[in-house]
């Protein structure tokens, strides 16, 4: 970048590494993944598409992968950003996309694979076909519908996948998720500070901060990060300017609870017991 990004205070330990308000979790992910894949080590190329642990959260995900040492990877594979304002249709969109990986078959002799679930459509459609067709149903019927099944079957997957994705913002690769995370970072204590409070101001916080990493995700899309170092820096600075008002804010409503308090206790020791006179 053409500037030095502004110095980031220490936050609740969000996203420094995978899994860090659900212990356990994280071996639960490993042992799926060298179940069910390879994982990511030394000799993986490009080409290599290692199993991915998606981690959920109230503004998207982040998907680490899983090293072979055994160590936890320090920078998410992939971030996803849900857009601000999301409808329950939309957050729809985030467990669409970060569901498990369809399981894939290879015929054989076939160099390329399908959906394991395209496949059984074709298996039930032909079943289904066969006994149309000793129904008396013709076979000129049955044929189409037959072979279209599988084929529309596909489809649909791929246009679940293609409209979920507009209500998202996807940023790969270890420069920009490496940024992208430290602002997920701040924002997530946003969050937190929103859900533990009714107040408005924090509510706020909340928002705005939505909006700033779904522009800063935008941004890591259509940009490098030295092309777009200003604006990311700008977005950054904000960011920060909100977590320090909300720690600001909440410092206050502790003194003023505490002050009520003591008010209050003062009162009851300074209050006569009453006396009933029979």
């Amino acid at each position: 970048m053409t500037d030095t990004p502004p110095h980031t205070p220490p936050t609740t330990a969000h996203h420094e590494r995978p899994f860090t308000g659900h212990p356990g979790r994280w071996e639960k992910e490993r042992a799926r993944a060298e179940r069910t894949g390879h994982v990511r080590s030394d000799s993986c190329s490009d080409a290599c598409e290692p199993v991915l642990a998606y981690e959920r959260t109230r503004w998207g995900w982040l998907a680490w992968t899983v090293p072979g040492d055994g160590s936890l990877p320090e920078i998410a594979h992939q971030i996803g950003v849900l857009t601000p304002a999301a409808t329950r249709l939309q957050r729809l969109a985030v467990r669409w996309l970060t569901r498990r990986p369809a399981q894939r078959i290879a015929p054989g002799g076939i160099p390329a694979s399908v959906r394991l679930s395209v496949a059984a459509v074709a298996v039930v459609t032909l079943l289904t076909g066969l006994y149309a067709v000793t129904q008396g149903i013709s076979v000129d019927v049955v044929l189409p519908a037959t072979l279209l099944a599988p084929l529309l079957a596909e489809h649909l997957l791929v246009r679940l996948d293609a409209r979920a994705r507009e209500h998202v913002r996807i940023v790969e690769g270890d420069v920009p998720c490496g940024y992208l995370q430290r602002l997920a970072a701040l924002h997530s204590d946003l969050v937190a500070a929103a859900v533990s409070s009714d107040r408005y101001e924090l509510r706020r916080a909340a928002e705005i901060g939505q909006h700033l990493l779904w522009d800063a995700a935008g941004l890591l899309q259509t940009q490098d990060t030295l092309t777009a170092s200003d604006a990311l820096i700008a977005r950054e600075r904000l960011m920060l300017q909100l977590v320090n008002q909300v720690t600001q804010t909440i410092g206050c409503t502790a003194s003023e609870d505490g002050a009520t308090e003591a008010g209050q206790a003062r009162a009851w020791r300074a209050t006569p017991p009453s006396t009933h006179h029979s």
